[in-house]
């Protein structure tokens, strides 16, 4: 690591805080262009999300095949430090302070916010009985059902002959204080419904939707496979409450949009596609960092347009879905540019203190 006294280092150090999709592209990246990176994930391991996901969107190719590739492409010269998060920050006149929880102290000429997002708490939407209902679970519950390689079941064992989706659960809601749409909740509720329909092709499965929002490329012929091959049913309507039977089936009270009817479902799975929310660590480090938070709580970057991955704070970059929700492609072309941009800064750097 860089000496602050030793401007006549030729290499820069960067302190990348987070070692998800964001923070592990970006570290290999700026490696490769000679870059010293620190990457400090508070963790027990590296690779964010991405370490929960099974099957990814659109080609449901294994997670664990783009885990590894970015995990490889982390050449020796990062230096990983899990378990850790940062304390404080104190700027320098060449760079800053980072102090660690442990009170370590290290020094960096840059630092690179790639802390990510979580996942929103459904239990705030108690209409929906998750944490009550046994047969109600979130999208990222039926992940790990799936990458544990389980049979799915509901909570007596028994295979489900109908299982709901419900979306937009934590986005799209005044109520909860999320106006935003989180982009990947739709396309991953397509994902596991075919995935359900690949174990269990007797059962009976539908989505319930206020509007489905396939933006990105070959989302559309997704939907299309669910509809047309796996005959996956896709109903837009609000689901207005939930309720268990004796047998713990979830009986869900819909309004049918379209013609402004109720409706009642039973169903034996309920999965609540939950969408993104800001990380409370990303809030604190923007706080003590000086960094404006936009009205949904994501980071606000310098500017929306050219300038995405900087702050107003020179030496201080943002990288993937601490700015809102990417999808992991989206999210690795975000670093990559961030990469590219701090080392463009640290450049500058080197010709001020040759």
């Amino acid at each position: 690591m860089r000496d602050p006294n030793n401007l006549d280092s030729s290499g820069k150090t960067v302190i990348i805080i987070g070692g998800g999709v964001a923070g592990m592209t970006a570290a290999s990246r700026l490696a490769d262009l000679g870059e010293q990176v620190i990457l400090i994930e508070q963790e027990e391991e590296i690779g964010g999300h991405l370490l929960n996901w099974d099957r990814l969107f659109p080609n449901r190719r294994p997670g664990y095949e783009v885990l590894d590739s970015l995990r490889d492409a982390l050449t020796n010269s990062v230096e990983i430090r899990c378990s850790e998060t940062v304390s404080t920050v104190i700027p320098q006149s060449s760079g800053f302070q980072v102090i660690l929880q442990s009170e370590e102290s290290l020094f960096c000429d840059a630092l690179l916010l790639a802390t990510g997002f979580d996942l929103f708490d459904a239990t705030k939407k108690e209409e929906y009985g998750y944490g009550i209902y046994e047969n109600v679970i979130t999208s990222a519950d039926l992940e790990m059902m799936f990458r544990s390689g389980r049979p799915i079941t509901t909570s007596r064992g028994k295979v489900p002959e109908r299982v709901g989706f419900v979306h937009c659960v934590g986005s799209r809601d005044e109520k909860v204080g999320n106006l935003y749409c989180s982009k990947v909740c739709c396309v991953t509720g397509v994902k596991q419904a075919i995935e359900i329909k690949e174990q269990l092709p007797q059962a009976e499965l539908f989505g319930f939707y206020m509007d489905l929002r396939m933006y990105d490329r070959h989302f559309e012929e997704m939907y299309y496979e669910a509809q047309q091959k796996w005959d996956i049913n896709f109903l837009r309507g609000r689901v207005s409450e939930c309720a268990e039977n004796q047998d713990q089936s979830i009986v869900l009270k819909i309004e049918d949009t379209l013609t402004s009817r109720p409706l009642k479902i039973t169903v034996d799975l309920l999965v609540l596609l939950v969408g993104f929310v800001p990380k409370p660590e990303t809030l604190r480090l923007a706080s003590l960092l000086e960094i404006p938070v936009g009205d949904d709580r994501f980071l606000e970057p310098l500017d929306e347009h050219t300038r995405f991955n900087h702050t107003g704070r020179p030496g201080i970059f943002l990288a993937g879905t601490n700015k809102g929700p990417l999808t992991i492609s989206n999210t690795i072309a975000d670093a990559s540019a961030a990469a590219i941009q701090l080392h463009h800064y640290l450049q500058t750097i080197n010709e001020t203190h040759p």
